[in-house]
Parts: structure tokens; sequence; C-alpha cells
């Protein structure tokens, strides 16, 4: 199974979340991914806490089998001894976009 999201999800997604459901429709295949619970590097060793998830977001990925793909993605929050809240930092989505990355340069390709 692994196998296949290698070949279907983003670039690297595995390595920091994980599947937690899939939904599919006749129209859409909805894929709900949440970040491993590991603290961003550069605050490791410091006594951070996971706070829970911040809000999810959607981002659209290449369609399969003439279905849209939707990734439902939630990020960590984690509160520093400070009391500051963090969150790793996840280029999934193109700037400016609520496109996958390797979908939004597709189109670019395409649509100019």
């Amino acid at each position: 199974m692994k196998e296949l999201l290698d070949l279907i999800l983003p670039r690297d997604v595995l390595a920091c979340f994980e599947v937690v459901k899939v939904c599919t429709t006749s129209a859409r295949i909805d894929i709900y991914l949440d970040e491993k619970n590991i603290p961003p590097a550069e605050y490791s060793g410091q006594g951070v806490l996971s706070k829970g998830f911040a809000v999810p977001t959607s981002i659209q990925d290449f369609p399969l089998r003439g279905r849209a793909v939707y990734l439902h993605v939630r990020r960590r929050k984690w509160q520093l001894p400070s009391g500051d809240v963090v969150s790793n930092k996840f280029s999934l989505a193109a700037d400016g976009t609520r496109y996958s990355r390797e979908f939004a340069f597709f189109l670019k390709g395409i649509l100019g």
C-alpha cells in the first residue's frame, strides 16, 4: 500500500504525514493526512509540546481515473516553553494556489 501511495501522493508527503482516511465517490477522491508527531527540527530538545492540529487545508492534486483528487492536510501546532506556538513549514501547495506544486506546474506548462 505504501508503494502505491508513494506513486499517487506528491513527493515526500509520506515522510511527514500519515494517511488517516480515504473517501471515494464517483466524482472525487478525498485523502486525509495528519502530520506525524515530529517537532520542528529548529526547536528539538527545547521541550516543545504538541498542542493538536491547525485548521485543515485542502489541496487539489492530479486527477485519477477521471476523478478529482483532494488532499486534506492537518498540520500540528507546537507550544514552546515560552508559550509561543510554532508549526513545521511545508511547501505542499504552489504559492498563491490550492493546487499541489506538481499539479500547478503541470497546469502552468499546458495553459501558460
